[in-house]
């Protein structure tokens, strides 16, 4: 017989201790829990044991004679009343938030949903009574331990290089890997894939989403399936598909050998919604357990969702619980994982209150005031689709920021976009008018041009228009406004002439986002040319639409990134501590200075003229020994012949993105022929 006794409320979830195991579940609303035992497979529910005790609205239990290794899931008893916001329903097996791993995969069946859909249609949900245990994943009881071994790598902000990469579409056709590793955790951590990260001068992996989630019915069905991620149903728990056999210390392991390389891991997380949807969605796990405590309710009718996030739910950060289980995933991802940072999805969502989006809410409070947490790298995507719902450079110092303006400004001035100059000033130096309050800095904003939603590189550059006919919404998903250009032919072309143009736009906008203040962030496969067929919507693709293609690798594009990379390691001019203003440093110099193609100063005439596609940006180094450094842009479809500015010694070149000219060097207000759509960047020397 099950020995039970009232256990402890404290820590939440399943712990395992050498007497048996303490269950302890947050349910505000429910009149009982039970506990369920399953078989080793998760194939038999063995057990059901009722938890007698709630203190504070967790009910807890300690169950004698259990072990780390058991499977297990909830019921929860409780009223059946949609319009005022509650959907318990004890027929259906529930995923318990803080399960550390997950055993199963999800079948789709309509026993998972809670409800039938009543004689008066979607306004009246009546109780489903099919039980739904066989359909869903099964929790492990897992021991609490430390896995990662290494100490942080700590780079600090003004070096970070950022990485977006996918676990699974990184490796799965990468070069030098061992087939059974493909897609995994492991993948990672070989030294081929190693080898890559540091031969670019990669300093932070950013992983996009690797907690469980869920494949969503509606792609499976159209024989496709989640591929990105952003569906999470377990906090806790990893993702399995992403561990090749080695449990989840592998995880660990993985971090380790990115530490041990000096590389940081970042984690993509998406704590604003869950895979349950909307009002007609699954009964999985948190809308089962306390509907009304988990999520945003529409406040006139608790029927529905307040659906920020453009999911079907949100979660409601503002309850004290809903904090709590964020924070402890959080706490278990930095502490067991040894993860060094985290970019919060649609982080707006995360801190709004009943009157909109509050900088100052309970969450980035308890974020930034933690001994650990508040240390990490923290990055918030800056917008969902809520009322008010971009708030790009609003959010707390302590948390670096998604720039997308940056993005959409720097793509339209290589474009050659008409008045764009001033704000592309503003966004190569860091985006000052968004950042410099509060005593933020430089790397509050996290820039990019191109990221996993969108055109990849190579595609920005192939198409003007999106091609998502895969994802079988007749190309009527993903962005329209994507400010390409195809360089001459829509797609592949083996026109000489359109590649040359191409390469060299994928060198102005590579060489402008890494040598931009601020922390430059590069989509894994740019560097080497990787294309999605002009699909910029790829959540579907767990194929090779979405996987990088490694077999087209374009070693000369890798190693000019590897270089750009290099020149900004090691010159401080391209990466200062604080805003540019123009004001003179303490080594006498001026920390910028803009100048047009004739070598003048900028004049209010000249930024306001739209047809003025031309720029030169003379920076100081924050370093004293350090070359002044001075950077010329030509968006313009001509060439333009600039005057280099006064400033006393002669000019090296040390990056072109056109064909020649490189190591070059000229005396100071003679001239340089800048080819149509090209950059170039000079070191001062002999003074």
């Amino acid at each position: 017989m099950t020995r039970l006794r009232e256990g402890s409320p404290f820590p939440l979830g399943a712990t395992p201790d050498s007497k048996g195991v303490n269950f302890a579940l947050f349910s505000d609303h429910a009149e009982g829990v039970t506990l369920c035992r399953f078989s080793a497979d998760g194939s038999k529910e063995e057990e059901r044991i009722a938890l007698e005790e709630c203190t504070n609205g967790v009910w807890h239990g300690h169950i004698g004679g259990m072990k780390a290794g058991e499977l297990y899931g909830y019921r929860v008893q409780g009223p059946w009343d949609p319009a005022n916001g509650h959907r318990f329903n004890d027929a259906k097996l529930l995923i318990d938030p803080y399960a550390r791993e997950l055993v199963g995969e999800l079948q789709w069946d309509d026993a998972l949903y809670g409800y039938t859909i009543g004689a008066e249609g979607e306004a009246d949900l009546v109780r489903d009574e099919r039980d739904s245990a066989a359909f869903l994943p099964k929790a492990r009881v897992i021991a609490p331990d430390a896995y990662t071994k290494t100490a942080r790598p700590g780079v600090p902000w003004p070096k970070t290089v950022i990485y977006e990469s996918h676990v699974r579409g990184w490796t799965m056709r990468m070069k030098g890997l061992p087939d059974e590793i493909r897609g995994t955790f492991a993948a990672f951590a070989h030294p081929a894939a190693i080898e890559h990260l540091k031969k670019l001068g990669i300093t932070t992996v950013e992983f996009m989403p690797i907690h469980a989630f869920v494949q969503d019915r509606h792609l499976v069905e159209r024989g496709l399936s989640n591929f990105w991620g952003y569906n999470t149903i377990g906090f806790f728990a990893p993702e399995n598909r992403y561990i090749d056999g080695g449990g989840l210390p592998e995880i660990a392991a993985a971090v380790d050998a990115l530490h041990e390389a000096g590389i940081e891991v970042i984690l993509d997380v998406v704590y604003n919604h869950t895979a349950e949807g909307n009002h007609l969605g699954p009964t999985l796990s948190f809308k089962g357990i306390d509907n009304y405590s988990y999520y945003r309710l529409m406040p006139d009718d608790k029927r529905y969702y307040d659906n920020l996030t453009g999911t079907g739910n949100a979660l409601d950060t503002n309850h004290p619980r809903v904090l709590q289980m964020v924070m402890d995933s959080l706490r278990l991802w930095a502490n067991v994982y040894g993860i060094d940072g985290f970019r919060f999805d649609l982080a707006l969502t995360l801190g709004r209150e009943p009157g909109g989006f509050n900088p100052r809410h309970a969450f980035f409070n308890a974020m930034l005031q933690d001994p650990i947490l508040g240390r990490l790298k923290l990055i918030a995507e800056p917008w969902d689709v809520g009322p008010g719902g971009y708030q790009l450079g609003n959010f707390p110092p302590g948390f670096s920021e998604w720039n997308g303006d940056y993005r959409d400004v720097v793509r339209g001035f290589w474009l050659g976009e008409e008045g764009m100059l001033p704000r592309f000033a503003t966004r190569f130096a860091a985006s000052s008018d968004l950042f410099n309050e509060g005593s933020r800095r430089p790397w509050s904003s996290v820039n990019f041009v191109t990221a996993h939603d969108g055109f990849t590189l190579e595609d920005l550059v192939s198409f003007n228009d999106k091609h998502n006919e895969a994802n079988g919404e007749d190309n009527r998903d993903g962005h329209d406004d994507n400010r390409s250009w195809n360089c001459g032919a829509e797609g592949p072309t083996d026109d000489a002439g359109v590649l040359a143009l191409r390469r060299q736009q994928k060198r102005n906008l590579l060489a402008t986002l890494i040598l931009s203040q601020g922390v430059p962030m590069l989509l894994a496969g740019d560097e080497i040319g990787n294309s999605q067929g002009g699909n910029n919507n790829a959540y579907a693709q767990d194929n090779e639409i979405g996987w990088i293609d490694w077999r087209n690798e374009d070693p000369d594009m890798r190693d000019f990134v590897a270089k750009v990379i290099a020149l900004r390691q090691s010159r401080s001019a391209f990466s200062q501590p604080e805003f540019l203003t123009g004001a003179r440093t303490e080594h006498g110099q001026r920390d910028v200075n803009w100048f047009g193609a004739d070598g003048e100063p900028m004049t209010d005439e000249a930024w306001n003229d739209p047809n003025v596609k031309c720029l030169a940006v003379r920076l100081a180094p924050a370093r004293r020994g350090e070359p002044t450094m001075l950077v010329l842009l030509n968006a313009a479809h001509v060439d333009v012949d600039f005057t280099i500015p006064h400033q006393g010694g002669e000019w090296r070149c040390v990056l072109a993105t056109s064909e020649g000219g490189e190591g070059a060097s000229v005396p100071e207000q003679s001239h340089w022929l800048m080819p149509a759509r090209s950059m170039a960047v000079f070191e001062q020397v002999g003074k």
